[in-house]
């Protein structure tokens, strides 16, 4: 079905979130963050994956929980949602223009979970949304959807675009990687996929 859906409640967010990795990139996203949602929508769209994500956060704190708690359930999701992964081409990359910037994203649906993130962001707040938080919920998706992920803004100066540029490249690479390309094979020498 590829498909996966989750209820997580801790005493800092409560949050519903639906995927369909088969998708058109329709999005339903309501996190109280509004630059996050914005991102969750670019993201969304660029990969195809459809995504209802309704957030209640602690966000009078400030946003982290929110924002590393949906990229923990969204992880999550994308690696239920894989189940045993035959058939899909394992690896994405993206290079995605936004302006002056150049971001880069790449995939491997590897089992094996590992973050590279390099984005000198200047701003350190775009709305509500502290720009650290961008490489905190990479991590988290990463780390729970069992991906080998690499994120890199390789030049920009708009701290926005740089943000949106990883974003929609992480989306397309993922959509790459987790594609089908019609054989009934599991992408992997050893016979499996780590994890």
């Amino acid at each position: 079905m590829r498909t996966a859906e989750t209820k997580r409640e801790t005493k800092e967010t409560n949050i519903e979130l639906k995927l369909d990795l088969n998708g058109t990139g329709q999005s339903d996203v309501k996190t109280g963050v509004g630059f996050f949602d914005h991102m969750l929508t670019l993201f969304a769209f660029h990969s195809q994956i459809d995504l209802t994500a309704h957030v209640e956060g602690d966000t009078w704190v400030d946003a982290h929980h929110t924002v590393e708690d949906v990229g923990i359930a969204l992880g999550q999701m994308i690696n239920q949602a894989l189940g045993d992964k035959i058939g899909i081409r394992r690896y994405g990359t993206s290079y995605l223009p936004m302006d002056e910037t150049l971001a880069r994203a790449v995939v491997d649906v590897s089992g094996r979970p590992f973050l590279v993130y390099r984005a000198d962001i200047k701003n350190p707040k775009l709305g509500d949304f502290d720009t650290e938080l961008a490489e905190e919920f990479f991590r988290a998706v990463a780390m729970n959807a069992r991906l080998t992920l690499h994120l890199e803004v390789l030049y920009g100066s708009n701290s926005h675009h740089m943000i949106e540029g990883l974003f929609k490249a992480f989306g397309r690479a993922l959509a790459e990687a987790i594609g089908q390309d019609g054989s009934n094979r599991l992408p992997s020498t050893k016979g499996r996929i780590e994890g």
